[in-house]
């Protein structure tokens, strides 16, 4: 296991070492993209909108402790009062003494009264009332002396006469929504302090522990709409006032009531506060009911919160830069990691991952941040980079796989290998293989006093149709040319049924190639003799991943040159071990040359000439059978009958090379001075 990590570690160091430019990119882009998008319009957007959309995927809550009256279209009806003049002071007077009698927690009104009525007995039964209710917050509106900001704010505070009725307790009707007018943020204490807002004041009134919260009370909150228009309970004014509208018994009762305009009203109170909230987007019909919530619910709802401690939190700017920052470093250093299809899948994981973690916090904790930035911005750039990136290597990595296979294997080999990326990793594994050595008879005599030219283009002719017709035929895998010898094996990079067989119908087919050539006026042609042996090597790249060189090592790669060598001395082409004769079954004509112990092996092996195809058995099947007999003879001491036994083979077989190898056997051998254990092995002083 151990090993296997540090394999996996050494693998990632050497993958970061290659790829460090890439994945630095991948780190930077998305990182530099959300710090930047902090301080645009763009950013801005991204933010509003990171507010927004949690809303709209929880959907209304309950909103308890509040009731909103509204001064609405149906109230301007139902009491006849005007559009372009205050209401009649006594209407808001009965209301007060209604909402008294039912012990309401308090009454806030978003009407600015700031100035006398036409009747002073009326404005003195409504300063009663007031009095009388003793819990009552009055608006008091902005003024400004210059053109925007917050410089040269003044504040027409209400009529003296209600003023000091509700003893001063006031709050400002005031709130600044954002540029697409949508209410985000409520002033709880204004800039220069000269007031605080109708909220924060009835959140004094009741006691709640948020008063003793100076940052609060200084700054803004985040509004936590409980939902669209009406989800905080409310009642039309003329409602109020009508004995036969018969509401809940406790309706008013321990509940704060806030009152103000609704809709189109032209002027109730010389007031009009209608705003978008994140639920308009939901809105499902297209009128103001649905769209827009007005000024008095909006007091409300920033009450609640206060109250509830239900305000929403937003990072400071430091600690969002660091959210942006990590998820863009970590986002970056992720996928650029993966392979395109994998980048796409884990972009989305994550991207689904921010966001379900932004609304965790949003529900649980009454925390948000911009986290459309990373899920919108910096992800979808992370995954375009890797994508990009990947893409590009994994095009350069593919013709890079391409060419190099293109040099060992068969077209059609190469597309199945195409899509193996592994090739190109350093790195081996042990495999069971059938090797191929071949070298050119007499190649040095032939070459000697050639002119180069032609020498080449002998050579060329001759490892293009070996590697051609022959092995790639069979889908073997040339590893090198090593001057004039091929080394070759079968059963990897991918593992293949019956690769012995395979590799001797290459060996069988190189054999029968006729390469001819000039030499001295005199045409010659090339003879080449091949070992082949099946046996565990060591495969893989033994290189780099920029250079690689797909070969095997090991003791057997070794065993099947020796064989290639053994040709010489008995005169063969194609010379097999006992392991591979083992695969080929019936399917190849064989005959075993007797137990050989090359030199730097201990061991002696079984060799076998592989003579052709199986269907060729009867017509060499006599000779055969008189080698055979023979070689029993020599491996059992019995000279003198394996003496005559070859030289009766080599009636019937003309030249046959190990019969006359054996005959010289014969001769230098010393019964006498065999080991009793003798079985007729041969031992090879040279290569």
């Amino acid at each position: 296991m151990r090993e296997r990590l540090a394999a996996l570690l050494k693998k990632a160091q050497t993958n970061f070492k290659q790829r460090w430019l890439g994945i630095l990119v991948g780190i930077l882009l998305p990182t530099m993209a959300g710090i930047f998008l902090s301080g645009t319009i763009a950013g801005e957007y991204l933010s509003r909108w990171s507010y927004d959309r949690p809303f709209t995927l929880r959907g209304p809550i309950e909103a308890k402790d509040a009731v909103v009256v509204y001064l609405d279209e149906a109230s301007h009806t139902a009491l006849q009062q005007p559009y372009d003049r205050p209401w009649n002071r006594g209407l808001h007077a009965r209301l007060l003494r209604r909402l008294t009698a039912e012990k309401a927690r308090g009454v806030v009104f978003d009407i600015v009264f700031s100035d006398p009525g036409p009747d002073p007995e009326i404005d003195q039964e409504f300063a009663d009332a007031i009095k009388e209710n003793g819990k009552v917050i009055l608006a008091a509106d902005a003024v400004f002396a210059g053109m925007g900001g917050t410089s040269g704010r003044k504040y027409d505070p209400p009529y003296k006469l209600f003023d000091e009725a509700a003893n001063g307790r006031m709050g400002s009707a005031e709130y600044i929504p954002d540029g697409d007018l949508v209410i985000r943020q409520y002033l709880v204490g204004l800039p220069d302090q000269l007031i605080s807002s109708e909220a924060w004041a009835a959140t004094e009134l009741t006691g709640a522990p948020v008063v003793t919260n100076e940052i609060i009370h200084r700054g803004a909150l985040y509004v936590n709409h409980y939902g669209p228009p009406g989800t905080i309970p409310g009642v039309s004014f003329h409602e109020t006032l009508d004995e036969e509208v018969k509401l809940p018994a406790d309706f008013f009762k321990d509940k704060m009531v806030f009152i103000g305009a609704k809709t189109v009203t032209k002027y109730s109170g010389d007031r009009k506060d209608e705003y978008a909230t994140p639920f308009s987007s939901l809105a499902i019909r297209q009128d103001n009911d649905w769209k827009f919530t007005c000024g008095a619910e909006i007091h409300a709802t920033a009450f609640l919160n206060l109250t509830h401690g239900e305000w929403l939190r937003r990072f400071t700017f430091a600690q969002e830069t660091w959210i942006i920052l990590l998820i863009g470093a970590f986002s970056g250093l992720l996928l650029v990691s993966c392979r395109p299809i994998a980048a796409i899948l884990v972009g989305i994981t994550l991207a689904l991952a921010v966001a379900a973690t932004n609304y965790a916090l949003f529900t649980q904790k009454f925390i948000w941040f911009p986290w459309l930035i990373p899920v919108l911005i910096q992800i979808p750039l992370g995954v375009l980079w890797s994508v990009t990136f990947n893409s590009v290597q994994l095009y350069v990595r593919n013709q890079l796989l391409e060419q190099t296979l293109g040099k060992h294997l068969s077209p059609k080999r190469v597309k199945q290998l195409r899509a193996n990326p592994e090739f190109l990793e350093p790195g081996a594994q042990k495999q069971r293989l059938t090797i191929l050595f071949s070298d050119i008879e007499n190649f040095s005599h032939i070459s000697e006093g050639m002119d180069s030219d032609e020498l080449a283009k002998l050579m060329n002719r001759y490892f293009e149709t070996a590697v051609s017709d022959c092995i790639h035929k069979t889908d073997g895998f040339v590893v090198k040319y090593i001057g004039d010898a091929i080394f070759s094996f079968w059963n990897a990079p991918e593992e293949q049924k019956s690769h012995e067989i395979l590799a001797c119908e290459a060996a069988l087919l190189l054999r029968q190639q006729s390469i001819t050539y000039l030499k001295d006026g005199t045409v010659g042609s090339l003879r080449t003799r091949i070992g082949l042996h099946t046996g565990e090597a060591n495969v893989g790249n033994f290189g780099s991943a920029a250079r690689i060189d797909y070969t095997a090592i090991g003791e057997n790669i070794n065993l099947a040159s020796r064989l290639e060598g053994l040709n010489k001395f008995v005169t063969t082409d194609i010379l097999i071990s006992s392991e591979t004769k083992k695969g080929l079954g019936n399917k190849l004509l064989t005959r075993s040359l007797g137990h050989f112990r090359f030199k730097g092996f201990e061991k002696s092996i079984e060799v076998h000439e592989l003579l052709g195809a199986a269907d060729q058995l009867h017509d060499n099947k006599p000779w055969c059978d008189a080698f055979e007999q023979a070689l029993q003879h020599f491996q059992h001491k019995r000279f003198e009958a394996a003496k005559l036994s070859f030289c009766r083979v080599l009636q019937m077989r003309d030249g046959d090379g190990p019969s006359k190898f054996y005959l010289r056997q014969i001769e230098e051998l010393t019964p006498e001075l065999l080991p009793i254990d003798w079985q007729g092995e041969i031992d090879l002083k040279e290569k």
